[in-house]
């Protein structure tokens, strides 16, 4: 009679699981019926299982039922694991690039510039469907770096309101959206996202001033000695490039965050001398390059000289030769130094590449400092460099050698920086969190370097920029820019091709049928 009614009991435990399964998912409105019955048939089997012990005992002490009970068993404990490692990764998440380029890694500046994010970042990608995966294969990379960066993929043929309301005019736009601000790119490199990203950050645009008038690099020019490519650089990372006469302003225009003067062949005027140096009094920032004398009996620019030993730099009156023969590896010449070490500076922080400059001249800082300035220097030429001081004899006769009486031995110092705490105050609408007011100056001792013609150095474009970013005391942006993945393409001969399908389609379907043929025989 006890075992009939407990096998009642287990058909209704088995009935009571059914029904819970039933209302969960054909009426999902009653989920919490489904709750109590699933409870009330596990009750119900429990029960039913512990009247039947003495047969699951007797059941159990087979070999057969043993060893079915390991396999269970083993089976059970491998998808606990495999259920633990998937919980794990859930929680942890971990990326690798095995790539070799690492195309699916984050450059420096890109997780500099995430690692100020003081607020979430939305990014949101318009495009079709079929598109979604290449956007996810870069985006991610960002969510990954930083918990702040949210990410989004819309089709805004199947959502045209949501592109109606992000302003999005065609596909393949990224959205920014930051602090109630709003920023739109068309390309999904990461140098395009990444320079998105700083400019919905920064917020404000901030101005970099070029001098004109004497000779100096022009900005719009795009022949090999121009300066439009890094010009556009700058406006990637939300600075604004315009040009400024000081002989005409007689002053820095106010809104200047930073005053360039590239490479003049003619001096500046005394007055436009002190234009810099009232600009540099009230925490300006100053970016001076001065190239050696193009003639043997050129004047010198003693003018901007002075402003540079004001605040602790020497241009030394010379012309750097590097005797390494690592400007062959450039194509280049002994009149190309080359640096591959940086001395400790904020502006060539894990900075690992190599810079080369052409036609350039020593930049020393002054022994003890001038005025309470001490420069520091953070590019130096190789061991094997000197600054050869007879100008004339390498100019005319293009043959030089060390002369250790006269000429100063490698390392050679190529460029300098030097900072200034600044007397004037905050401004009032100034952030608490804002760098403290400064003056900073920086000298290179070459003008060609950021020049359309060698920017395609890799170290070369990436120093300009760390130094502004330094000068803009915009650290974050310190650091080496996104590589364009390399074209890694087989590229073929008609022969080549024609050899490779003869060989998938023929001669190795060949020589495996001769294979099982040449089996077969033996068997037999």
């Amino acid at each position: 009679m006890a075992n009939r009614i407990f096998s009642l009991v287990g058909w209704l435990g088995t009935a009571l699981v059914f029904g819970a399964v039933a209302i969960r998912f054909g009426m999902p409105a009653r989920e919490q019926y489904a709750y109590y019955l699933a409870w009330g048939g596990l009750v119900c089997m429990l029960l039913y299982i512990l009247s039947q012990w003495r047969e699951i005992a007797a059941l159990f002490s087979r070999r057969q039922a043993r060893y079915g009970t390991l396999a269970v068993t083993s089976v059970l404990i491998v998808a606990g694991i495999l259920v633990a490692i998937n919980y794990i990764g859930k929680q942890q998440n971990k990326r690798w690039d095995l790539t070799a380029a690492q195309q699916f890694s984050l450059s420096d500046q890109s997780r500099n510039v995430l690692a100020k994010l003081e607020a979430p970042l939305e990014i949101l990608a318009f495009d079709r469907e079929t598109q979604f995966q290449m956007h996810r294969d870069r985006l991610q990379g960002y969510a990954y770096a930083s918990s702040q960066v949210k990410t989004d993929y819309i089709d805004p043929e199947k959502k045209p309101l949501a592109a109606q309301q992000n302003g999005v005019q065609q596909l393949g736009t990224i959205v920014f959206k930051y602090q109630g601000r709003t920023e739109r790119i068309t390309s999904s490199t990461e140098q395009d996202i990444t320079n998105g990203v700083i400019k919905i950050v920064s917020g404000q645009q901030r101005k970099v001033y070029f001098t004109s008038g004497h000779g100096e690099k022009d900005t719009a020019s795009a022949e090999r000695d121009g300066y439009n490519a890094i010009a556009g650089g700058l406006g990637g990372e939300n600075y604004a490039v315009e040009t400024v006469v000081l002989a005409q302003t007689g002053s820095v225009p106010a809104d200047a965050t930073i005053v360039v003067v590239a490479g003049p062949k003619n001096d500046f005027f005394p007055q436009e001398i002190e234009a810099l140096k009232a600009y540099l009094d009230k925490s300006g920032k100053l970016l001076l390059m001065l190239d050696p004398v193009s003639q043997p009996d050129a004047p010198d620019l003693p003018n901007l000289k002075a402003l540079a030993h004001d605040w602790g730099i020497d241009f030394g009156a010379n012309i750097v030769v590097d005797a390494s023969g690592m400007g062959r590896l450039l194509g280049t010449d002994a009149s190309v130094p080359v640096a591959a070490s940086y001395p400790a500076h904020p502006i060539v922080d894990r900075f690992n590449v190599i810079t080369a400059y052409p036609m350039a001249r020593s930049v020393d800082p002054v022994s003890g400092g001038v005025n309470g300035h001490t420069a520091q220097t953070f590019v130096q030429s190789s061991p094997q460099s000197w600054a050869e001081t007879d100008i004339k004899g390498l100019l005319t006769s293009g043959e030089v050698s060390l002369d250790e009486s006269q000429d100063k031995a490698g390392p050679v110092p190529l460029a300098a920086a030097v900072s200034a705490a600044s007397t004037e105050a905050p401004a009032a609408e100034a952030s608490p969190d804002a760098p403290k007011p400064e003056t900073r100056v920086v000298v290179f001792g070459d003008s060609d370097f950021p020049s359309n013609g060698v920017l395609g150095i890799q170290g070369n474009r990436d120093l300009f920029m760390n130094a502004l970013g330094w000068l803009s005391q915009q650290e974050n942006l310190i650091a080496i820019r996104p590589k364009e993945a390399d074209d890694r393409r087989i590229t073929l001969t008609a022969t080549q091709q024609s050899n490779i399908t003869w060989m998938s389609l023929l001669i190795v379907p060949v020589l495996i049928f001769g294979t099982g043929v040449y089996g077969w025989w033996r068997r037999r």
